[in-house]
């Protein structure tokens, strides 16, 4: 009994020196992600003085909210950028589900010819990197003359969010009973009412999910509104801030944490808002691929 008593002991000992080692493991992940978003907050409360200061101080001393009256009083157009962001995220959201979803339908339900085709077509569409596109989409644009215009922007935007999109959809589709669409024809729907009455309902969550993926991938991006957008008040907020660090607030870190502080906000609150359905999305999109 003594040697079961000890052996019990030992298993309980390893089980809490295990449990501990992949709680300390866990704590040095969090600090190393989420420490640069603390100092980017605490940077962006801070006087210029203050953080130019060789001590390394991780509460400031005297919070201040200049940093943030600057952007909406200073000569920089940060509000513009932040305009032109969520007018191109948004219409990138709405343009690639839109085409993603008929796409997906057309190549589940209609008999499409070189079906397989077009889907690898579309699979390998995603193993490019941007940089690849970014001349001929150039040279394209500008013989269209759609250089410095939403319109380009959002096309450029939805060249890669839409092959992505419906490699999606198509799964989610494709998982819904045909005997839905026979049911719905004998009622005398046609097919864009069998779309929109049957279809679209059933595929919320990966809706939610293409428009989550489309509009972050806008809001973030870089290289192709820094190379097709010349015009200052056309800038995304991107490359409006490389502009602004390599410019005007070259040497004002504070500005520049706030306005990063507030160019994170909107995919923040689009997350947590639709993170239930964005999950969803993505276990069934998972597990129907």
């Amino acid at each position: 009994m003594l040697a079961a008593g000890s052996r019990r002991t030992r298993r309980s000992a390893s089980r809490a020196a295990r449990r501990t080692v992949l709680l300390a493991l866990v704590a040095l992940t969090l600090l190393w992600s989420l420490f640069p978003l603390y100092w980017m907050l605490v940077t962006a409360f801070k006087s210029n003085l203050e953080i130019f200061d060789l001590g390394l101080e991780l509460v400031p001393r005297h919070v201040t909210l200049a940093n943030f009256q600057e952007i909406a009083t200073g000569t920089s157009p940060i509000g513009r950028f932040f305009v032109n962001s969520v007018i191109t995220s948004v219409a990138t959201a709405v343009v690639t589900v839109v085409f993603s979803l008929l796409a997906a339908y057309a190549l589940s339900r209609l008999r499409v010819k070189g079906g397989t085709g077009i889907m690898l077509s579309v699979l390998s569409a995603q193993m490019f990197p941007l940089v690849v596109l970014l001349i001929p989409l150039y040279v394209i644009f500008r013989a269209s003359h759609l250089l410095n215009s939403y319109a380009g922007l959002v096309l450029s935007f939805t060249s890669f969010a839409i092959p992505l999109g419906i490699w999606l959809m198509k799964g989610f589709v494709d998982s819904i009973p045909r005997e839905l669409d026979e049911a719905a024809m004998i009622d005398g729907c046609n097919t864009l009412q069998i779309l929109r009455h049957v279809i679209v309902p059933l595929l919320l969550p990966g809706l939610v999910a293409v428009a989550v993926f489309a509009f972050l991938d806008a809001w973030n991006n870089l290289l192709f509104p820094l190379t097709l957008i010349t015009q200052v008040d056309l800038k995304t907020l991107p490359p409006g801030l490389l502009n602004t660090v390599s410019g005007e607030f070259k040497h004002d870190w504070g500005g520049l944490m706030a306005a990063s502080i507030v160019a994170s906000v909107p995919p923040i609150v689009v997350f947590v808002l639709l993170q239930r359905y964005l999950m969803k999305g993505l276990i069934a999109g998972a597990l129907k691929s």
